[in-house]
């Protein structure tokens, strides 16, 4: 019975990150885009979230450097469609919303 509950236990403990919640995202950046003060170049980014509650920090990461760290808002919503939001603000394209399968990152 102790094997078995061993067992029992050791199974639930490796299976906790598998049910934890991935906090990033790979993002492809098709144009120059501006999120918070930071202008994005075209590329392939890491984006990560940080923080509780619908306020959380995101994180662009590019070839393991950090470019920009903007706050958001996490909307927890499925989403037909992932990609990037924009509105041109004076000539220049300003990223709004991340959409991705399950939520949106809207940043402020």
């Amino acid at each position: 019975m102790k094997r078995l509950f061993g067992s029992a236990m050791m199974l639930a403990l490796l299976s906790v990150p598998a049910f934890a919640a991935k906090n990033s995202q790979s993002v492809t950046v098709p144009e120059t885009v501006k999120a918070g003060s930071t202008q994005l170049a075209p590329g392939n980014y890491d984006v990560s979230w940080t923080g509780t509650g619908p306020t959380v920090q995101v994180t662009f990461t590019l070839n393991k450097k950090v470019i920009a760290t903007v706050p958001a808002k996490l909307v927890e919503q499925p989403n037909r469609n992932e990609g990037l939001e924009t509105d041109s603000q004076g000539g220049v394209e300003v990223l709004h919303t991340i959409l991705m399968k399950n939520m949106s990152l809207v940043l402020e």
